[in-house]
């Protein structure tokens, strides 16, 4: 699952952190650029050997560049888009880190937290959201339904262990 939980230590608190799921691997990564600058080549072959091929080179290489800078921003952005839940006896803190935006962080006491989970009606199905106080916040968007459901149930577990 692309979610952790790392156990509190003298210093730090139980801490969740959560992030996308990478659907392609460093590997597929070379795979995919070496298949399409393989099939980029294709059209190519008839013109090795004539001034045609350079005024079409610089599309072609191009192209590659293009996909390359694409999958990197892509792998760049799925680095920077985390989830980390800082779980205390006297605090939880959710720090919600997006790619070029600046971190937004909410705060609640867990006694009253509330772990809710919405099998319809939210933006994605089984929507798990946090609410303490007066704010409802949301958990893991990006994780897929299977995960926030097996999220929410170790939520519940944890936060019951603290009361």
């Amino acid at each position: 699952m692309p979610y952790t939980w790392t156990a509190a230590t003298a210093d730090t608190p139980e801490t969740l952190r959560a992030w996308p799921y990478r659907s392609l691997p460093r590997k597929g990564f070379v795979l995919t650029i070496g298949f399409a600058a393989a099939m980029l080549l294709v059209p190519l072959l008839p013109v090795i050997g004539s001034p045609v091929l350079w005024g079409l080179l610089p599309f072609f290489v191009l192209a590659v560049w293009g996909l390359w800078v694409g999958l990197m921003r892509s792998y760049r952005d799925a680095a920077d888009l985390t989830e980390e839940l800082r779980l205390s006896p006297d605090k939880l803190e959710l720090v919600h880190r997006a790619p070029r935006k600046p971190p937004q962080s909410w705060q609640a006491n867990p006694y009253w937290v509330q772990v809710r989970l919405h099998p319809e009606g939210g933006p994605v199905p089984d929507y798990l959201t946090l609410k303490g106080g007066p704010r409802e916040v949301e958990l893991g968007a990006f994780l897929s339904p299977e995960e926030r459901v097996a999220l929410a149930a170790e939520l519940r577990q944890r936060l019951q262990a603290l009361r």
